[in-house]
């Protein structure tokens, strides 16, 4: 399928180094991005589907990396059905698995845990509810798996690894398991803050420091935050990602923000939601955060679109998360609430409110155009202005 987008207002790249984007068209073919900016008239009339965007904002889909998977499109937690379905009309279009700890009776023997995270990566490899892709499968770091067993999962496609819910007798104990999952090429994120669910324990800066995952998951608090002295030193005494997330403590996600600012490390700084947990399901919830930091610590809001899209794709080396030609074509169009007193998606994000959602295109499919069913009405009009494709993208049947 060819896509594109025209007319629209205002391009946010995803790369917090450069931010924006000139031009007013997308291109998307196969998948892909073919081009940003500006685009020849032979170009756009070629496509399948042509998208106006009526003068709105185009982002990079957002990238939710800290999503509680399970089986299928239902979170036992909060015994939902759909729900994935539901976050992609939050404008969410990644999905990422904090580990498949919400598995009812969920194994924790070596041979165990590799057979779930085995088989929820598989699961996934081509189901995409709604139009979401979800990296599904992030091992479970428990006492007796050695570094042969990451190297076997890692071998078969498993590239996540978590530390914070096994049963070792301190946090100190992960370090070897995430140094095994460092050396078998795994992204490795550890549970941070007070516990959460039955199996995990208080995670402080002493033991971030000490094991030194590649991220620090909600290090706002998941959802009890850790104190407020580690916060500093985890910021400015390491490389690791710093992930902030809705389910947290709100007081600490505009500290992190602010620190990670002042002390240059903005790149590392990135946006998840840690739901479905018995925070509940939070469709826009990375909307909210990215208002949260911009309106309350003073983050300009397209860098705040950057710790949601760009930021998160780097971190987890996904090739998404920028709108740039030859990336994975997932583009989301946003728009200052109907309604409200800002004229712009962005000067609404800066004054606090939510973007509304005009349309999201993930793989260079349109899976709506027109409104989300999660937001609020687009002030400006989004629409299909043509198709040759017996398909109705405007979204009136969700």
């Amino acid at each position: 399928m060819r896509t594109a987008i025209v007319n629209i207002g205002t391009i946010v790249s995803g790369n917090w180094k450069s931010p924006f984007v000139a031009g007013d068209t997308i291109v998307m073919a196969d998948g892909r991005i073919e081009s940003v900016g500006t685009a020849g008239a032979a170009a756009v009339e070629s496509c399948d589907v042509v998208i106006d965007a009526g003068g709105t904002t185009a982002i990079p889909g957002l990238i939710d990396s800290h999503v509680h998977i399970t089986f299928g499109d239902y979170t036992p937690r909060q015994r939902t059905v759909g729900y994935l379905e539901s976050y992609l009309h939050g404008g969410i279009t990644t999905a990422i698995s904090a580990s498949e700890v919400h598995v009812p009776g969920r194994p924790s023997d070596a041979e165990g845990v590799k057979a779930l995270a085995l088989a929820a990566q598989r699961c996934f490899a081509a189901y995409r509810p709604g139009g979401i892709r979800v990296h599904a499968g992030s091992i479970i770091l428990e006492p007796g798996l050695t570094g042969d067993d990451l190297t076997e999962v890692a071998r078969k496609g498993v590239w996540l690894a978590k530390a914070g819910f096994g049963a070792v007798a301190t946090a100190f104990e992960y370090g070897p398991l995430v140094a095994a999952a460092k050396t078998a090429g795994m992204v490795t994120t550890m549970h941070t803050g007070g516990s959460s669910i039955p199996g995990s324990g208080a995670i402080t800066g002493d033991h971030i420091l000490a094991v030194r995952p590649d991220v620090s998951f909600h290090i706002n608090g998941g959802p009890t935050a850790m104190p407020d002295r580690d916060f500093e030193r985890v910021v400015r005494e390491t490389d690791i990602a710093l992930q902030v997330c809705t389910a947290g403590n709100l007081r600490t996600t505009l500290l992190c923000a602010r620190l990670a600012r002042e002390a240059g490390a903005w790149d590392r700084f990135i946006i998840g939601t840690d739901t479905p947990t018995g925070s509940g399901i939070m469709p826009l919830g990375i909307l909210y955060t990215m208002a949260h930091i911009a309106s309350l610590a003073d983050i300009a809001p397209e860098q705040a679109v950057c710790a949601a899209t760009g930021s998160n794709a780097r971190v987890y080396r996904l090739d998404t998360g920028v709108l740039a030609a030859g990336k994975e074509a997932d583009v989301v169009l946003i728009d200052a609430p109907d309604g409200g007193t800002q004229t712009t998606a962005l000067a609404a994000i800066k004054h606090g409110d939510i973007a509304a959602i005009g349309a999201v295109v993930t793989a260079g499919v349109p899976r709506f155009v027109g409104r989300s069913r999660n937001t609020p009405a687009t002030t400006a009009k989004v629409r299909v202005a043509s198709c040759r494709i017996p398909q109705d993208f405007s979204g009136t049947g969700h």
